[in-house]
């Protein structure tokens, strides 16, 4: 099996750390590690390229990143700061001279279609538009010889999707996990997951619900992201069990396949 690395582009929440016009001990503090853009990772492995989610950041994140070509991208689910960098991925078409292919769940595909109505028009353009490659995800899936088990959960009223390959699991934008997904998430040795923040919400997973889902399922190691400024890096960590941290912008490590 290939070797796989994964490298967190973005841990922040949709409004981002440092947020628009705050001032709190977090959006303005100089650790570098509090600085979060949204949220999505990237999977490198055997010369290829996976992005999960493509933020309104990630023209920055792939710069940063030194993404010098995206083989496919992966949808959680359709909010605004998960999809809103796909007209981003132009400049990979042109050096690549083919479309990407993308893939989500219908419900995501349909909000896509909405969103980005002129990337799924057929009507010759004279300007370029992002040139994708359709794929509904509707069970596991093999992506450049590496199996994808979507792991579905619910965001508030909403269903996303999280993935799992080997023995890493993405799962990100979630307030419940239901059983059958759990039983997925089993057997890990690093699991990327939801902790918004300690005070509840009704869409999000908070850092003591994480906690306890990490008890629960008991990977190595667990890795919190869509962090909001209610967290401080070294503050939080220091409260944290040794085998949880924060994810941070730029966090990478390899993944057993």
């Amino acid at each position: 099996m290939p070797s796989l690395q994964l490298t967190v582009l973005g841990s922040g929440t949709s409004m981002g750390v440092p947020t628009l016009a705050c001032h709190c001990g977090v959006c303005e503090s100089a650790d570098p590690l509090d600085k979060r853009t949204r949220p999505s990772i990237l999977l490198s492995y055997d010369g290829h390229n996976v992005a999960i989610d493509t933020t309104p950041d990630f023209r920055f994140q792939a710069m940063r990143a030194h993404i010098d070509r995206l083989d496919a991208v992966l949808y959680t689910h359709g909010h605004a700061d998960h999809i809103l960098g796909l007209d981003d991925i132009r400049p990979y078409n042109l050096k690549q001279k083919g479309a990407i292919p993308i893939y989500a769940a219908p419900e995501t595909l349909a909000i896509l279609r909405r969103q980005f109505a002129y990337v799924f028009d057929t009507a010759p353009t004279v300007s370029s538009v992002p040139l994708i490659e359709v794929h509904e995800i509707d069970g596991v899936f093999d992506l450049f010889g590496v199996k994808f088990t979507p792991v579905p959960a619910e965001h508030g009223p909403q269903k996303v999707l999280g993935f799992r390959l080997g023995g890493a699991a993405y799962l990100t934008d979630f307030s419940r996990v239901p059983e059958r997904s759990k039983e997925l998430l089993r057997g890990l040795d690093d699991f990327i997951l939801d902790a918004l923040r300690y005070v509840p919400h009704p869409m999000h997973s908070t850092v003591d619900q994480s906690l306890a889902l990490i008890e629960e399922l008991k990977p190595k190691r667990a890795w919190f992201t869509h962090i909001c400024h209610d967290l401080g890096h070294a503050a939080t960590n220091a409260r944290l069990p040794e085998n949880v941290r924060l994810a941070y912008d730029g966090l990478q490590f390899p993944v057993e396949l």
